[in-house]
């Protein structure tokens, strides 16, 4: 069969997550539907594999899924028919017929995650689904100070949710950035090997802290050490979390 590999955009704000719950509206559950439709609904039915999951309210500018097809669709074909069976908050922006063995999450090197934070006294009710709102003053210098401290391989027990059922807590972090890209907005990028349950979003967390002066600056070694979640108390909200892009 066949075998395609989307690169998918979606607004998180409406869904469940990206993984496929019954009864309940996700971004896996859309795609799959609408690549059945296109494939005539065999028996049993097709899936489709993200790179990851995401979370309710989570946006994505670059994520990635493959499926296989039982006949052959020339890619423009695939991307053009999908777009038209999906909802208008998913959006394909490009279609590749990929080799059997690759998969989008397996094959997967890197991935690189955004947050976006409004910070500013009142909320803006524009952005509310498409960033994060923190009301209070932040030293964004030392935040920026701080942030380089998450780079490497490390044991990120403290910055993983209950619930997280990875094998290991162990990550390599190998870029992380923030920048002030206006008066009231912080933009914060993170690339690594893999990420677990709301990590981004504890990590976000730890630095609003540092910024509001309620943690040191190089208070993030020894949370790391700790490998304790109660030391690691706030977590962003998902609304300004997007998964930028996943690297093969």
């Amino acid at each position: 069969m066949p075998r395609y590999r989307a690169l998918i955009a979606y607004d998180g704000t409406d869904f469940l997550g990206w993984q496929v719950q019954p009864g309940r509206r996700t971004v896996q559950g859309e795609l799959e539907k609408a690549v059945n439709r296109m494939a005539k609904d065999p028996d049993p039915a097709l899936k489709v594999h993200g790179s990851g999951r995401t979370d309710a309210g989570v946006h994505a500018l670059g994520q990635v899924a493959h499926f296989d097809l039982p006949f052959a669709i020339p890619e423009e074909g695939v991307r053009k028919g999908l777009s038209t069976m999906l909802p208008y908050d998913i959006e394909i922006k490009q279609i590749q017929r990929v080799d059997d063995d690759f998969h989008a999450q397996y094959s997967a090197h890197t991935k690189t995650y955004r947050y976006r934070l409004t910070n500013r006294e009142f909320r803006d009710p524009f952005r509310r689904n498409y960033t994060g709102y923190w009301p209070r003053r932040l030293d964004v210098a030392a935040m920026q100070m701080a942030i380089g401290d998450y780079l490497g391989e490390h044991d990120w027990q403290s910055f993983a949710a209950a619930g997280y059922q990875a094998k290991t807590t162990v990550r390599t972090v190998t870029r992380a950035n923030l920048e002030q890209v206006s008066e009231d907005e912080l933009i914060f990028e993170f690339t690594g090997t893999g990420f677990l349950y709301n990590q981004i979003r504890i990590m976000v967390g730890v630095l609003l802290e540092i910024g509001m002066g309620s943690r040191s600056v190089h208070d993030i070694p020894r949370l790391l050490a700790a490998k304790d979640r109660q030391q690691a108390r706030l977590t962003a909200p998902a609304s300004g979390l997007y998964l930028k892009s996943v690297d093969y």
